[in-house]
């Protein structure tokens, strides 16, 4: 951490996450990392997202400090409560793929100080690749992912053209088994299943999902950087793939142990990553508890059930007989309030602590908790990882699948529950994770909690590799 730039080589970054929140708070801390480095930053969101910032943790979360500015652009999705989470991801993606190269190539030349170096999330190389062009700036590519969950996107050209993908049959294929077929191609990963796969599944070959996120990673070998965000040791045979793809590859994670590196005089006060409002009052309940008595339940950002499924979820912590942390989003639940039964919360009184939403590392770190039940998001991963905290995995869509599969299978820290939810099994998982039968998995998870911590330590993979991309930028400076 001791690798710095003088005034004179100071290299500016401008910084593109897609518009996500765990996008954004993975290129934020690499951000806030590279400034400390001595790097000129310029972090750009979309107007939507930075009103959502300001909303969550106040007018000055954003203010910055000498070196790292904000800047925003429109994304041109007019947002209303009748829309559905479907219609305006449709409508992203095409304003990502038509109007977003104009904005952002006249956000970056009105800038003060002109960029040397742009790094931009992977799935905007829609637009960002052009730009860099256009621009003649010189661009990497952060993948905010595990190594396998970017091969399982990378994967899906080659499971369309096998003839794997889009599905050719009705939808049956989610119940009938088909999603259980082994593949024995994916590279670094043997015989992986196709639901284990970074993609959606569908019968239409015109899915704006599936060829966004298809096209993205062909893209990539447009570019000669790539940044991961993980570490060699925890998925070394995938990374020796992508550094035979590529020409420079940065494992530079887990992002988190890396800044709690810097003194807190050095670090931006205020500035916070989440776009929701974190409650801190569970933190006050988990003191009150034994260590390692409570599985912790937060399903990310974005995803969405039914009310039954919740409901099916209740009952099954409540039947545990554990102690239950449950963060249960405003917008989790489809189509409906995301009321319980009352006799569920007389039921949970004396077990169970409720929130909207919460500072989610402080509770993966904090003595009390023990497991956590998960949709399997990268940044949720890796933040487990990070906590020596094991998983009960119930992954949703995206990279979820392959991350799922890597937790239980390759890294041996998580137990796999099925897509439909059950409250019998939901109890079955958290009474094995939480208590004898898993063991091995919790001594599994504090071994990779020290070898994130080696990676991040000095003279560790992730550490080399963050200062090789600051030498790295400060030679594309000077060409």
């Amino acid at each position: 951490m001791e690798s710095m730039i003088t005034t004179e080589n100071k290299p500016h970054v401008v910084f593109i996450p897609f518009p996500d929140q765990s996008h954004i708070k993975a290129m934020l801390k690499l951000a806030q990392l590279l400034h400390h480095k001595g790097l000129e930053i310029t972090f750009v969101n979309t107007d939507f997202i930075h009103e959502r910032f300001l909303e969550s943790a106040g007018p000055h979360c954003l203010d910055g400090a000498p070196g790292f500015r904000f800047e925003t652009i429109p994304d041109g999705v007019t947002r209303s409560s009748e829309a559905s989470n479907t219609v305006i991801r449709d409508l992203l993606m095409e304003s990502l793929e038509t109007k977003f190269l104009g904005r952002f190539i006249d956000l970056v030349t009105k800038l003060p100080n002109p960029p040397t170096c742009i790094i931009s999330d992977g799935f905007l190389s829609i637009f960002a690749i052009d730009a860099a062009e256009k621009l003649g700036i010189p661009i990497m590519l952060c993948w905010t992912l595990a190594a396998c969950g970017f091969m399982g996107f990378y994967q899906i050209q080659a499971l369309i053209e096998k003839g794997f993908a889009p599905i050719n049959v009705d939808e049956s294929y989610l119940t009938n088994g088909y999603l259980d077929t082994t593949v024995d191609w994916f590279p670094g990963l043997e015989d992986i299943r196709l639901k284990d796969f970074s993609m959606d599944w569908t019968t239409d070959i015109n899915d704006k999902l599936l060829n966004y996120t298809k096209d993205a990673p062909q893209r990539s070998h447009r570019v000669s950087h790539h940044i991961f965000h993980t570490f060699d040791e925890l998925e070394a045979n995938i990374i020796k793939e992508l550094s035979s793809m590529y020409a420079h590859v940065y494992t530079i994670g887990p992002l988190q142990l890396l800044l709690d590196q810097i003194p807190d005089e050095n670090k931006q006060s205020g500035l916070g990553y989440s776009l929701m409002k974190e409650e801190s009052e569970c933190l006050q309940w988990l003191q009150s508890k034994e260590p390692s008595s409570v599985i912790f339940v937060n399903y990310g950002s974005t995803t969405l059930m039914s009310l039954e499924d919740l409901i099916e979820f209740g009952w099954g912590l409540a039947n545990s007989n554990h102690y239950f942390l449950w963060i249960i989003r405003s917008n989790l639940v489809t189509g409906e309030s995301a009321g319980l039964p009352r006799e569920f919360e007389e039921c949970i009184k004396e077990k169970g602590f409720i929130a909207c939403w919460c500072p989610q590392e402080k509770v993966l770190n904090h003595p009390s908790v023990g497991g956590f039940l998960t949709h399997c998001g990268w940044g949720s991963t890796i933040e487990s990882l990070s906590a020596g905290v094991p998983m009960i995995c119930w992954p949703f869509w995206w990279d979820q699948w392959t991350n799922c599969r890597s937790i239980c299978k390759e890294w041996e820290v998580g137990l796999e529950m099925g897509h439909k939810v059950k409250r019998d099994e939901v109890s079955r998982l958290v009474h094995e994770l939480m208590g004898e039968g898993g063991r091995e998995m919790r001594d599994k998870a504090i071994e990779w909690k020290e070898k994130a911590r080696v990676a991040t330590g000095p003279n560790g993979s992730s550490t080399r590799n963050v200062d090789e991309m600051v030498k790295e930028t400060t030679v594309l400076s000077r060409s």
